[in-house]
């Protein structure tokens, strides 16, 4: 697609009132899908956040990486398990989440984003202690509690860290790693921790990036606006099920506890990122408390 000057221009014009709206706010997002496994994307991905932080925003990025973690339990012949949509974690494991997370993907992203311009810094929950962490056991249908080894439920987190690197033009990437009183690791669902650092940092948006348009009706069309009262709807008639509940979940407790608005995208679309913040149209839903 050819664009002229002139309406290269319009674009630029167009983002205008939302770079001053936003100056200055930060903007937590969960990195994640098919956006974290196409290059292409990747690039995108990496461009947009570096334009974000040179306009006046406060990018903050969690992320995940399932694909890669599967990648290379198989390497070392271990399937992969999950009950509940968590994934069943043992010691051996651990050893390889950490290595992925903490290691493999978040390195990928901070090189990116710093390729591009930006000055970024990787994180896990266990730099400073500012993932606290206790071990979740999740319920059976028979109310019994089941363990799933080293998958953990947030305590609390300390904006302290990852608030100083703001101040100073650093970009955080933060893998979803807690750490427990004793010092041991756990694995957290990203789309959790993104939704509760959102919360603790007072963030002006919260961004989910997927591998769907957004939130379907029933029908499968696109909701672009929902307010919590209507999000609650859609879980209570069954529109909102299987493997969406934990994250439409997570933006729902971000929206009702502070944080203005909560955007779930289409990481598959190019610039998904500036096409939600930036412009008049979007690119998916947006859920607010009211």
């Amino acid at each position: 697609m050819t664009v002229s000057a002139t309406e290269k221009a319009l674009i630029l014009a167009e983002a205008l009132p939302y770079i001053r709206r936003f100056k200055d706010k930060t903007i937590v997002i969960k990195y994640g899908g098919n956006a974290m496994t196409d290059d292409k994307l990747k690039d995108d991905f990496a461009k947009d956040v570096v334009l974000l932080k040179l306009v006046g925003l406060n990018p903050v990025v969690v992320h995940g990486g399932g694909p890669q973690i599967n990648e290379l339990l198989a390497r070392v012949g271990k399937q992969g398990e999950f009950i509940q949509g968590m994934r069943v974690t043992d010691q051996e494991t651990m050893d390889v989440v950490e290595m992925v997370l903490g290691g493999l993907v978040n390195k990928e992203i901070v090189s990116l984003i710093n390729k591009h311009g930006g000055k970024a810094v990787g994180l896990t929950g266990k730099d400073g202690h500012f993932i606290r962490a206790s071990k979740l056991f999740l319920k059976s249908d028979q109310d019994e509690a089941i363990d799933i080894g080293q998958v953990g439920e947030i305590e609390h987190i300390d904006p302290a860290l990852v608030s100083l690197l703001d101040t100073e033009d650093f970009i955080p990437v933060i893998a979803p790693i807690g750490v427990g009183s004793d010092g041991e690791a756990y694995n957290i669902n990203a789309d959790l921790v993104a939704g509760k650092l959102a919360e603790t940092l007072k963030a002006e948006k919260l961004v989910l990036m997927t591998n769907t348009p957004g939130v379907l009706d029933k029908d499968g069309k696109l909701l672009t606006g929902l307010t919590a009262e209507s999000v609650d709807a859609l879980f209570a008639d069954g529109t909102i099920h299987g493997g969406m509940l934990p994250k439409i979940s997570s933006a729902l407790d971000a929206a009702k506890n502070g944080v203005n608005s909560v955007h779930i995208i289409d990481g598959r679309v190019p610039h998904a990122l500036l096409l939600e913040i930036l412009t008049d149209a979007g690119v998916g839903t947006m859920i607010r408390a009211k």
